[in-house]
Formats: C-alpha cells, structure tokens, sequence
C-alpha cells in the first residue's frame, strides 16, 4: 500500500470525524517528529496500538479490501498486571465498495455499532470444531437486545443507531450497503489484539507493506518508535 494512499485515507477519516463531531484523543494527532522525541509516558500507547490503522490486509486493493480505522482505548491480554483494561474501543470507517475480509476471533467478543451514514452489512457463519466455516447451521444473532437466527451466510443489516454482537468464533465480514454511503462504525470489544487474535478465511495478511512513496502524515498504530 503506498503511504499517499494511507496519509489520504488517513486525512479523509479525519475530516468524517471533525464533520460528525467526534472528537479523538491528542495522540491522533501526534506528528512523526514529535512521536520520535516523546518518551516513556505514552508506553501504553505504543504496547497497546492505539492509534491509526489503515489497511489492505495486504491485497493491493485498498478500495476493495480494506477500510481506516482508530483504536481510541485498548488494555493487554499479555500484560495485565501493566494495562488492567479488559476493554477496548475502536471507530471504523468504510467507503461503498469496502470490505472487511471474513475472519473470527478465538478470544474477543465485540459489538460492532452503526454510528452513522450509510447502513452496514456483516455477513456471518458459525464455525466447526476445526475452525473451518460452517455452511449449513442456522446462525443465532444477538440486535440491540433482540435474539433470532438467520441462514448461513446472511448479511444482518445495521442501519444508523443500530449495533451486532460478535461471539468468539463467529465468522463475520462486513460492507457498506450499496446506495447508502459511507458509514462510521464504533467497536466495544474485550482487549484487542490484532496481532494474535484474528483467523481469517482465505488468509489474509493484518498489516499492509507500505511504498514510502512520500513522508508520513501520522505514523500508524505498529510504527511508533521506542521511548526516548
């Protein structure tokens, strides 16, 4: 993924949350120089990734498979006894056309919320013992307090204002409804970690390579470098 295309993508994102009036954190706007000077007081951004995150999963196709999105608070599976958080919070944004790619998580349950714009499709299956995708069981899902089954394979349709919860191991992917436009997500999940917590079907990478074809306007999530 060229670093233009994320530093635009980055800049757009922004806009959507100034034009919504939803306003982020002081280190969303950290610039790279001043990331390179800051010491040992933001660790717990640096170890928890909280920041910017936009990606391709590493197709090429950031207008296809990919969206942008903010980690605003998270807390450590590994190191709870440093960051005691067991939750986190993420903002999402995707464009028609987007897509996130089918994955489920073993550890984290999450609510994906329709925070506003367009209307969002995520299509779920459940898994099998061997964590391959289950085809043919009903799926029980979980609306703003409303339980009831859907096929496998059905896209469960978010309007604004309205969120899904996601259990672990439930296969899920998500896209804006065409027609509708780009819609803002919000995410209420169990500590995040996208490094181990993530199986995606057909794999798929987490984390684009960047072409620095020109400087950074924000450094990314897993660009931060150490404390100085």
């Amino acid at each position: 993924m060229k670093r233009s295309q994320i530093n635009a993508a980055l800049k757009e994102m922004e806009s959507v949350c100034a034009r919504e009036h939803c306003y982020l954190p002081p280190f969303c706007a950290f610039s790279p120089e001043k990331w390179a000077a800051l010491g040992h007081e933001y660790d717990e951004i640096r170890d928890c990734m909280l920041g910017w995150d936009i990606t391709d999963f590493g197709t090429g196709e950031f207008e296809k498979t990919g969206f942008s999105l903010i980690t605003l608070r998270n807390g450590s599976k590994a190191e709870p006894e440093k960051y005691p958080k067991v939750y986190a919070e993420k903002l999402l944004y995707l464009k028609e056309g987007q897509r996130c790619p089918n994955h489920f998580h073993w550890y984290k349950t999450e609510d994906i919320i329709n925070r506003g714009g367009g209307n969002v499709l995520i299509r779920v299956y459940n898994s099998l013992p061997n964590e391959e995708m289950d085809f043919l069981s009903d799926v029980t899902v979980h609306v703003d307090g409303r339980v009831f089954t859907v096929p496998a394979g059905a896209q469960v349709r978010l309007t604004p204002g309205e969120s899904l919860s996601v259990t672990r191991g439930l296969y899920h992917d998500f896209t804006v409804e065409p027609g509708t436009g780009a819609v803002l997500l919000g995410e209420v999940s169990q500590c995040n970690d996208d490094v181990n917590d993530n199986r995606f079907n057909p794999p798929v990478g987490r984390f684009p390579a960047i072409d620095e074809d020109e400087a950074p306007y924000r450094l990314l999530c897993n660009e931060y470098p150490p404390a100085r």
